[in-house]
């Protein structure tokens, strides 16, 4: 008679789950898949149908991207001969590289703005949520719902308010607007979820460092904050993640000078409309941090979403 563990799954229960999440993998990787491979399509085989599947790749999306292209005459194009491989891809519509894009300036605006904000989020959640889960903090139920209360309403619903108190306040089409609208978005976000995991530490850590002469914010920073790093790289993903693609504010806050990459990628025009494979070669690149972020978090992601979910 074989042994059987209530615990333990079988091969059957194994085999099957495994082939549920493998399949669901691979479901969910189509459409990243498919952008990633039109970056690499010309504009013909990019909206052709049926969709071509095997084309001829080339790299006229990413020069598309990353260049500012005009078109010149006949005798203009003879008597200047292409100076590199970008030019020559672009001759094909009779046109001339004329400067870069500012699709670079506009990806650097995301990585300041949306790392600046998840920063700013995190420091103040942790200080927040430190404070509600150790101390006596009067009305703390009543303050713990207010705070959850403005992630209950669709942040556009209030983008009328905020553009007119941004004008008064020249935060308009800043980088410290952006940076300080995110972190109002999102700290109530980092606030309930940072304060579950300290929760979870037992305050006789504190009280044993306390008692080895350790101050109040010795024990904060030196026992408090190691323990609760998984909580916080969990909650600095989905602050980044928010900050990273949002779109109604960046759309109605900036124009030029903090315009974020979001807005930026849809107004990509080619040379008979929108460029598809550079819309496509954006979306590549705009994935690519967040991409990385999470996989060199991925560890404590993980031990984030099951933390506190067993008690001994």
């Amino acid at each position: 008679m074989s042994s059987f563990s209530v615990t333990e799954p079988s091969k059957r229960s194994k085999w099957v789950a495994g082939t549920l999440v493998i399949t669901y993998a691979l479901i969910t990787m189509i459409p990243l898949v498919w952008i990633l491979l039109t970056g690499f399509k010309s504009p013909a085989d990019a909206i052709s149908y049926p969709p071509k599947v095997v084309f001829d790749p080339t790299l006229e999306g990413y020069v598309n991207l990353f260049t500012t292209r005009t078109r010149q005459t006949q005798e203009f194009l003879n008597a200047n001969p292409p100076q590199n491989w970008a030019d020559e891809i672009v001759r094909q519509y009779d046109m001339v590289i004329v400067g870069p894009s500012k699709f670079g300036e506009r990806f650097m605006n995301s990585v300041i703005i949306g790392f600046g904000s998840t920063f700013l989020s995190i420091f103040l959640g942790t200080l927040a949520a430190y404070a509600f889960s150790r101390f006596k903090v009067p009305l703390k139920d009543d303050l713990l719902f207010f705070i959850l209360s403005t992630r209950m309403m669709p942040p556009v619903a209030v983008a009328i308010p905020i553009f007119l108190m941004f004008r008064n306040l020249g935060l308009s089409d800043t980088h410290l607007g952006m940076i300080l609208l995110y972190t109002g978005v999102n700290i109530s976000l980092a606030v309930w979820l940072l304060k579950g995991f300290i929760d979870e530490i037992p305050r006789e850590y504190e009280e044993a460092a306390l008692i080895d002469g350790y101050t109040r914010f010795q024990a904060f920073y030196k026992v408090v904050l190691p323990q609760a790093a998984t909580g916080i790289a969990s909650t600095a993903i989905f602050c980044l993640i928010f900050a990273w693609n949002e779109y109604a504010f960046a759309v109605l806050l900036t124009s030029a000078t903090a315009q974020t990459a979001p807005p930026f990628i849809p107004t990509i025009i080619g040379v008979g409309g929108l460029d598809w494979p550079a819309v496509a070669a954006g979306a590549t690149i705009f994935l690519i941090p967040v991409m990385i972020f999470t996989i060199l978090m991925r560890k404590h992601l993980l031990r984030g979403i099951t933390f506190g979910a067993v008690r001994k």
